[in-house]
């Protein structure tokens, strides 16, 4: 948006509030009357002509698999590497490949193949791993994207990137970027929610910075809202002793005000923020218990998200969350799970991880589609980059893959992806891309097409310049669209 409009509108709305009896005081006050037309106009808010034309996907779950899945042993079948295990990637294959420093330095290149067999699933006959039956099973609802590449070679920077369009932290999130100019549709709950796994035995060590669902520039009220895996989901919902639910509401009613007053006097969105996040919370303390109760949930859903759907924390129970929070109008949702850094243990860590990890995944496409929602809810599943298709560890017996941006996999259901297809090719030892690449920055700008926002247009003035999850990238993958 110009950045002179919006601070025009600014400016407008400090007049209003400053001298209207209708302003967040008002919508407050509507709150306790149950005027509810009143605060769904304000949460829905985005910014004027979004979305710029019709979105197909009304709703975005990414399911972010932390520390690098390998494409080679779990999407992108390379006979090759088990006609040629052993040898040497030859170095006219190698070229300049940018490599993490655990083996730039390498002297040998034992090509590893995949550590389990393929299958084709489906009438469209793609190849995943028998690793993963579950989302085997789903094949002819997803587009596999094998031509993936990054500039990153390490973790954090590598999640940054896709998350903000940067490798350096500050930038807004894709989430935040999405609740800025899109808004919200649940009255209830946030636009934007964040959950946190890790496998059982913690082997990733990585970390989920809060940067990776920050709101950089952007006012903070669009950053993710993280649920906790222990004790309450969100801190403070809970009134302390002796507080009813009243007198907490004539509380707030009173905090906002004096909020409204600075707001009128300062223009400070962050003022904005706090009023609005407020009235979240009071809101969240009666929606979240609900989300939360299974009770309501059909056994045979449950089985469908495996044993671990009940376990608090677990990435089975954060897909299930993830599902009511899509239905219930939530626009952004965020699974983190770590466990994919297999440096050392791909021959036991990788099926463990598959085994957590794939019937939850699939489950949750499954039951958007049984539920009718699939069709305009976007479903993304993918890490920061893929692993090296020759092994880690002493060259006669690897033990591992190290990190690999040049050519990675990822896949995508609902919200205008083709269905049963694959997107894009790599060379014989999954190391060259050789048709239809997906930059990072391409990905963005798909995900935000498909929302209905021209990422290009889809910019925010910060420090004397326009600034975008793209950067000064990205082109759409209108091969993977429907």
């Amino acid at each position: 948006m110009n950045p002179f409009l919006l601070n025009q509108q600014r400016v407008t709305r400090r007049q209003f509030f400053g001298k209207s009896a209708a302003g967040i005081g008002g919508v407050a006050l509507a709150s306790l009357l149950k005027e509810d037309a009143v605060a769904a106009a304000v949460n829905q808010m985005g910014l004027p002509g979004f979305p710029h034309f019709a979105p197909k996907a009304k709703r975005v779950v990414c399911m972010w698999q932390g520390g690098a899945p390998s494409h080679v042993d779990l999407f992108d079948h390379k006979p090759m590497l088990e006609k040629m295990a052993g040898q040497d990637i030859p170095a006219s294959v190698r070229g300049t490949t940018r490599l993490s420093t655990m083996t730039s330095g390498a002297s040998k290149w034992p090509m590893v193949p995949a550590i389990k067999p393929y299958q084709r699933w489906g009438q469209s006959g793609t190849e995943i791993t028998t690793m993963m039956p579950g989302i085997g099973s789903i094949a002819d609802d997803i587009c596999v994207v094998r031509s993936m590449n990054t500039e990153a070679v390490n973790h954090a920077p590598g999640v940054t990137f896709f998350m903000t369009g940067s490798q350096v932290p500050g930038r807004p999130s894709m989430g935040a970027w999405l609740s800025y100019g899109l808004g919200c549709e649940s009255e209830e709950l946030p636009a934007f929610v964040v959950m946190t796994s890790s496998d059982r035995g913690r082997t990733c060590g990585q970390l989920f910075f809060d940067y990776y669902w920050g709101a950089g520039f952007l006012p903070s009220r669009y950053q993710g809202v993280r649920f906790r895996n222990t004790g309450d989901p969100v801190p403070y919902l809970q009134n302390p002793p002796g507080i009813s639910r009243d007198a907490r509401r004539q509380l707030l009613d009173d905090i906002n005000a004096m909020n409204a007053d600075h707001l009128a006097d300062y223009g400070d969105p962050e003022i904005e923020t706090r009023i609005s996040q407020y009235e979240m919370a009071f809101r969240m303390q009666t929606s979240v218990p609900g989300l939360l109760d299974f009770s309501n949930e059909p056994k045979s859903v449950l089985e469908m998200y495996g044993p671990d759907v009940l376990t608090k924390g677990s990435y089975a129970n954060n897909c299930l969350i993830a599902r009511r929070l899509l239905e219930r109008g939530v626009r952004f949702v965020q699974i983190m799970h770590s466990g994919w850094d297999q440096h050392g243990n791909l021959f036991t860590q990788l099926e463990e991880q598959c085994r957590d990890t794939d019937l939850p995944s699939s489950a949750l496409v499954k039951d958007l589609k049984q539920r009718g929602l699939l069709d305009d809810t976007l479903v993304t599943w993918g890490g920061e980059f893929g692993r090296t298709p020759f092994g880690q560890g002493d060259p006669n017996k690897p033990t591992g893959r190290d990190h690999f941006g040049r050519a990675y996999s990822w896949w995508l259901a609902g919200g205008g992806v083709k269905p049963g297809t694959t997107y894009g090719q790599t060379d014989d030892f999954g190391w060259n891309i050789t048709a239809d690449p997906a930059h990072v920055h391409d990905m963005q700008a798909t995900i935000m097409n498909l929302c209905g926002i021209n990422h290009e247009a889809h910019t925010f003035r910060y420090q004397g310049r326009q600034f975008r999850l793209t950067d000064v990238h990205g082109s759409i993958l209108k091969g993977m669209l429907a």
